[in-house]
């Protein structure tokens, strides 16, 4: 999910996707009441795979490279205390070649359930996303993500989870 490499490690989340450690609690209650919903942050580092681009616009950016409505594939894998945690998928469409502006998805998969993340992105170093749903324990999950890359291979993803339920 990078833009020629540095761009377009800009462009994509991945994606999302450890600097701190992973949650480790019980499955989350179909509904939690405002006593047992939490928040939690979870912090990861994200060891950037090779993304796909497929150009799909015929007459690219000449600046860019990059057409309106190009879209970028990532998988990513995120790591806690140096071990494998998760990994999180998804893509980006280009919506401004120009500025290498792209509206972004993708699912986080960790051990106790995914979580889902959406946002506007641009170029690299730091890209911020909202947390929309989850499974599992992050059912009720929302709350907001950032995402740092530190060049075109690794990066820190940083989860604000709102209303985890650990219990119950």
């Amino acid at each position: 999910m990078r833009i020629g490499k540095a761009a377009v490690a800009g462009v994509a989340i991945a994606a999302l996707a450890a600097v701190a450690g992973t949650v480790s609690a019980a499955a989350a209650s179909p509904a939690p009441s405002p006593v047992t919903a939490q928040s939690r942050t979870l912090i990861f580092t994200v060891h950037f795979s090779p993304f796909e681009v497929l150009h799909l616009n015929p007459d690219p950016d000449p600046t860019t490279g990059f057409g309106f409505g190009d879209e970028l594939t990532f998988h990513d894998l995120l790591f806690s205390h140096g071990t494998q945690a998760g990994d999180e998928g998804g893509s980006c469409v280009i919506v401004d070649a120009s500025q290498l502006l792209a509206n972004c998805t993708e699912v986080i998969r960790l051990k106790q359930g995914t979580i889902t993340a959406e946002g506007l992105t641009g170029p690299p170093p730091t890209k911020h996303l909202a947390l929309t749903g989850g499974t599992g324990l992050y059912r009720n999950a929302g709350g907001e993500a950032t995402l740092t890359e530190f060049g075109p291979t690794t990066g820190r993803l940083t989860l604000h989870l709102l209303g985890f339920s650990p219990g119950g």
